[in-house]
């Protein structure tokens, strides 16, 4: 993995390690519950229940790498990138602009 200047850089690459569409779907499952999460501690106001959203986050995001890509989840090496890649792609999702 190369070093990266900028997101805009990054981005493309993000793209290029979730070719598999069950690793992206996983993506997006893992962001959809990671905001119900947040939805429901807003709701009943238990903060507790916070821990909940980086596992299903990251839980279904690596299960997709390991399991479907065979790649390393990104994040390893570019933690901040990778998580605004994963918002990106989530709402690119949503716009169209990249398929499950």
């Amino acid at each position: 993995m190369a070093g990266f200047s900028s997101f805009r850089e990054f981005y493309p690459f993000y793209l290029g390690e979730h070719r598999h569409p069950v690793c992206r779907r996983l993506h997006f499952a893992g962001s959809l519950c990671v905001l119900a999460i947040i939805a429901m501690v807003i709701v009943s106001g238990r903060l507790a229940w916070l821990w909940l959203a980086p596992v299903a986050g990251y839980g279904f995001a690596w299960i997709g790498h390991f399991v479907f890509e065979k790649n390393r989840p990104a994040t390893f090496k570019h933690p901040f990138y990778s998580l605004a890649g994963d918002w990106v792609m989530f709402f690119d999702v949503l716009r169209g602009k990249v398929r499950l």
